[in-house]
C-alpha cells in the first residue's frame, strides 16, 4: 500500500523535474502550509562565499566582451525553460511559502515577462549624443557593464525578484551571486538550476558563457554579509525590511559601492465619493489579503470619506468575512499561511496595539489548522493614524480611517515614513490629477481606479523615502546594472578649449 501523498515527499519529485540533486545537510527547508520539514539541504561556508565572488568576477571579465544581443540570446533561452517548467516551479513556491496557486504560477510568470523585457533591452541600450561647444568635436555618453550583483531577496517573491535584477544584470553584461531568503532555499535552488541550463544550452549552440557567471549561496545572514562587505561586489540589490536596508545600504557606500534596496512599504488608498464600490472593494480585497498580506505593496491603510463610509465598510466586512482561510494549494483558497509563528505573533501584537490605541477589530482570529501560522485577515477601524497604523506589520491587516477633507487626508497619506505604492479610487478627475501630481503621493508608485499592488514588468518598481530610493524593472532601470562614460571625440586639426580657457604653451 502507497504511503499518503505529502508535501515532504512531493517536494522531491518536482524538483527531479527541474534537475534539482539535494546535497543532504543541517539547513531545514519547511512548509509553512503544515510546518513539516521538507527537505535538509547542505549550507555554503563563507570560503564558498568568496570563491563564488571570485568566480563571477572572473566571469564579469569575460561575459562583458560578449555582445549584448548575444548576452540577450542566453537569456532568452532561460525564459523557454522557464515556461517549460512553469507548473512545477510555481506549485514549489506556493509549497515553501504558502502562495495560493495562482500566485505560484504567476510568480514564475513575473521571470517569463522579466525575460522577455530583457531581451528586447539587450538591443536598446542607449546612450546620447551631446552637441559640443567647441568646433570639430562630438561628445556621447556610453554605457559599461558594470561588474558582480550581489542580490539579496525576500522570502514573500522567492524567484520572482532576483529574476528581475538577474535578467536585467546578464543582458547588461554583468555576472550574479544570489543570495535567497533562508525560508525559500529550495525554490532558489529549482530557479538557478534552470538558469544554469540554458547557459549550458547558450554554450552549445556557439555561446561563451563563462563558468560562475550565476552564483549561488544557500545559508544564513554571513553569506548576505558576504556579499555587501565585498570590493569585488559592484552592485547589491537587497530586498527586506527597513532595518536590514540601514545595515546593507551605509556598509556598501563605505566601500563605495553600490546599493540597489527595495524595502518596506506602509501602502495606502483613498476611496472618495465619486469611487466605483464594485470596483474599489475588488480593488482593496486583493490589495488587502493577497499573499496573506505579505507583499511590499499591501495595501495596510484605506481611507474612506465620510459620505460613503457606511455603505462601503459593511461590504468589506461581508468580504473579509466569507474569504477562505486554509491550504493554499486547496481550490477556492484565497488566504494561506504566514510564512511562520514570528510573523503570526507580529500580527496579534499589532492588533492588541490597536485595541489599546481605540481601534475595533475585525477579524483577525487565529485559525488552528494543518500546522502552520494561520489567521483571519483583519479589518481594524481607527480613529486617527495613530500607534500601529504608522508600522508596516507584515500581516493581512488592513486600517479603516474616515475622512471629509481631501487635502488633509493627502497629507495623512504621506505621514508614514515608507514611500512604496499608493492609489486613490476616485471619478473625480481633480482629485485624481492632484494625487499624481507633485503635491500629490509621495511614493514610488501611485495609482488610480486600481489597488497598490499587482505591479507589471513594464513599470519601474521601487519606492522613495525608508522604501530605499530603488528601482527595478521597467523604463530605464537597467542603467543601475551598468557605468556611464562621457566621451569627446575631436575630428579637427585644432585644440579648442571648453568655456573659453586658452593655454598657449607656444
Amino acid at each position: 500500500m502507497r504511503p499518503p501523498m505529502t508535501l515532504a515527499n512531493e517536494v522531491p519529485a518536482l524538483l527531479a523535474r527541474m534537475g534539482v540533486t539535494l546535497t543532504s545537510g543541517a539547513l531545514p527547508a519547511h512548509s509553512p502550509i503544515t510546518g513539516e520539514r521538507l527537505a535538509a539541504i547542505a549550507e555554503n561556508s563563507a570560503a564558498e562565499a568568496g570563491a563564488a565572488i571570485d568566480a563571477a568576477q572572473a566571469a564579469f571579465r569575460q561575459w562583458r566582451n560578449v555582445p549584448a544581443p548575444k548576452r540577450g540570446e542566453l537569456v532568452r533561452l532561460w525564459a523557454e525553460e522557464l515556461r517549460a517548467h512553469k507548473a512545477d516551479l510555481g506549485r514549489l513556491v506556493s509549497i515553501e511559502v504558502g502562495k495560493v496557486v495562482s500566485e505560484g504560477l504567476g510568480e514564475v510568470q513575473e521571470m517569463i515577462d522579466i525575460c522577455d523585457f530583457a531581451v528586447g533591452l539587450s538591443r536598446q541600450l542607449y546612450g546620447y549624443t551631446i552637441a559640443s561647444e567647441r568646433p570639430d568635436h562630438r561628445m556621447m555618453e556610453t554605457w559599461h557593464p558594470l561588474g558582480v550583483v550581489g542580490v539579496i531577496s525576500a522570502f514573500n517573491f522567492p524567484v520572482a525578484v532576483w529574476s528581475w535584477n538577474t535578467a536585467l544584470a546578464l543582458v547588461c553584461g554583468n555576472a550574479v551571486v544570489w543570495k535567497p531568503s533562508e525560508k525559500a532555499n529550495l525554490s532558489a535552488l529549482a530557479a538557478h538550476a534552470m538558469l544554469e541550463r540554458a547557459i549550458a544550452r547558450f554554450n552549445a549552440e556557439g555561446g561563451k558563457a563563462p563558468a560562475g557567471l550565476n552564483g549561488l549561496l544557500i545559508g544564513g545572514r554571513a553569506l548576505g554579509e558576504a556579499l555587501v562587505d565585498s570590493p569585488k561586489v559592484a552592485l547589491v540589490s537587497a530586498t527586506g525590511s527597513t532595518r536590514m536596508g540601514r545595515e546593507v545600504g551605509p556598509k556598501v557606500a563605505a566601500r563605495f559601492g553600490r546599493s540597489l534596496l527595495e524595502l518596506g512599504g506602509n501602502n495606502a488608498a483613498i476611496v472618495s465619493p465619486t469611487a466605483s464600490l464594485d470596483l474599489t472593494l475588488r480593488g482593496v480585497a486583493f490589495a488587502a489579503m493577497g499573499t496573506a498580506g505579505q507583499r511590499c505593496t499591501t495595501l495596510r491603510r484605506l481611507f474612506l470619506h465620510d459620505s460613503i463610509y457606511d455603505a462601503f465598510l459593511p461590504r468589506l466586512k461581508a468580504a473579509y468575512a466569507s474569504v477562505k482561510v486554509g491550504n493554499p494549494l486547496e481550490q477556492g483558497v484565497l488566504v494561506g499561511p504566514l510564512i511562520d509563528q514570528g510573523a503570526l505573533d507580529a500580527m496579534q501584537k499589532a492588533l492588541a496595539e490597536a485595541r489599546a490605541a481605540g481601534g475595533t477589530v475585525h477579524g483577525g482570529e487565529v485559525v488552528q489548522t494543518m500546522g502552520g501560522a494561520y489567521a483571519r485577515p483583519a479589518l481594524v477601524e481607527m480613529l486617527d493614524q495613530i500607534g500601529p497604523v504608522l508600522h508596516e506589520t507584515f500581516a493581512p491587516i488592513l486600517y479603516v480611517m474616515k475622512y471629509s477633507d481631501f487635502d488633509a487626508t493627502l497629507e495623512k497619506h504621506n505621514e508614514v515614513p515608507q514611500g512604496l505604492s499608493s492609489s486613490i479610487f476616485t471619478n473625480d478627475m481633480r482629485e485624481a490629477e492632484t494625487f499624481l501630481s507633485a503635491r500629490g503621493s509621495d511614493c514610488g508608485i501611485a495609482n488610480v481606479n486600481i489597488g497598490p499592488s499587482g505591479a507589471e514588468i513594464g513599470g519601474a518598481f521601487g519606492g522613495e523615502k525608508e522604501t530605499g530610493g530603488g528601482r527595478e524593472s521597467g523604463s530605464d532601470a537597467w542603467k543601475a546594472y551598468m557605468r556611464r562614460a562621457t566621451n569627446t571625440l575631436n575630428y579637427g586639426s585644432t585644440l579648442p578649449l571648453a568655456q573659453g580657457v586658452t593655454f598657449d604653451i607656444g
